[in-house]
């Protein structure tokens, strides 16, 4: 098995790369890469699965308010959603300046676990509002989970489009490198047992396409950055079931609905011999890309017109003391 790996690994690289990039590359929103039905009965369940605190969705979670706490002006208003949802909310302190938070999911269960825990723990100073509604269809005027939408630069375009001028967009999707362990384990494990392999995970955007998805939703002074989290597990399995409290397992509408038991018990072997510490743990990467855009306003800092310097780079020089 372990010389099946080696001998595997040399073309997945490739392979993987082709995958991740059609999630991007496809500009036809009336291609479905994803099952948004499926995802919401996942996100119904992780609701129910879905512990008071995830360490992994705190991090993500508290990063992204770091952001937010990082800008010197306050935003009043913000809509918060997707898979940090209930973490954001409890994490929030009054960050931000923000006085009316409203809170969207796609499940009307995870909806109402974020509402409970509002009513036992409430925002102090945060009049703090709840809607089920669609990422990809925001219920917002214009004058405001992006990894699963099955159009995501048309998303973006609609969350500018909600922002008020000057607003800001402070997003965190999952990257590419997420969970390399377990795309290489399960593939492998596909190949040897059935002889050839079918999408078991979803595919993911890559770091340089999330500055091209802001610049190409019209986002002005567009910023990225990316942080990678390893999270150890003591199996596979107990991988998969946080996976499944994330609301985060495979929702392809081109997935294959049966896993073999000789499959899956492979991967885990598989993962286990080449991935496996010391102490018999596990690793998982989490890449999540931080995205900050802001809608256009003309108070904002602004490239000069091509042509415009006044100065030189050779009089920049000679004025340092580093010319010939």
């Amino acid at each position: 098995m372990r010389a099946a790996a080696d001998l595997c690994r040399r073309s997945l690289s490739s392979v993987l790369r082709r995958s991740c990039r059609l999630y991007c590359t496809d500009q036809n929103s009336r291609v479905k890469i994803f099952d948004r039905n499926l995802k919401r009965k996942q996100r119904d369940r992780a609701a129910w699965l879905m512990s008071s605190k995830d360490s992994l969705l705190d991090a993500v979670a508290e990063n992204l308010l770091d952001r937010l706490e990082d800008c010197k002006k306050t935003f009043p208003t913000a809509l918060c959603m997707g898979v940090s949802l209930e973490a954001i909310r409890r994490l929030l302190h009054g960050r931000g300046g923000i006085e009316k938070l409203l809170m969207m999911d796609t499940s009307h269960d995870m909806v109402k676990l974020c509402e409970q825990a509002e009513q036992s723990l409430p925002n102090k100073n945060v009049e703090t509002s709840f809607i089920v509604a669609d990422e990809e269809f925001l219920p917002v005027k214009e004058s405001q989970g992006l990894h699963w939408t099955n159009d995501l630069p048309g998303a973006m375009i609609q969350s500018r489009l909600a922002l008020k001028p000057d607003g800001l967009l402070l997003a965190a999707i999952l990257g590419g490198e997420t969970l390399r362990e377990l795309r290489i384990a399960c593939t492998v494990a596909q190949m040897e047992r059935e002889g050839g392999i079918s999408p078991r995970l979803s595919p993911l955007a890559q770091v340089r396409d999330a500055g091209n998805l802001l610049t190409r939703a019209g986002f002005s002074l567009p910023g990225v950055d990316v942080d990678e989290y390893t999270v150890r597990y003591n199996s596979a399995l107990e991988l998969i079931e946080h996976l499944r409290t994330m609301g985060e397992t495979n929702a392809l509408l081109q997935r294959s609905n049966i896993l073999k038991r000789d499959t899956a018990l492979a991967t885990a072997a598989v993962y286990e011999s080449m991935f496996a510490a010391e102490d018999g743990t596990i690793p998982a990467t989490f890449q999540v890309i931080f995205m900050t855009g802001w809608r256009e306003h003309p108070s904002q800092q602004r490239a000069k017109r091509r042509g415009s310097a006044t100065l030189s780079f050779k009089d920049i020089q000679k004025q340092f003391g580093g010319g010939s």
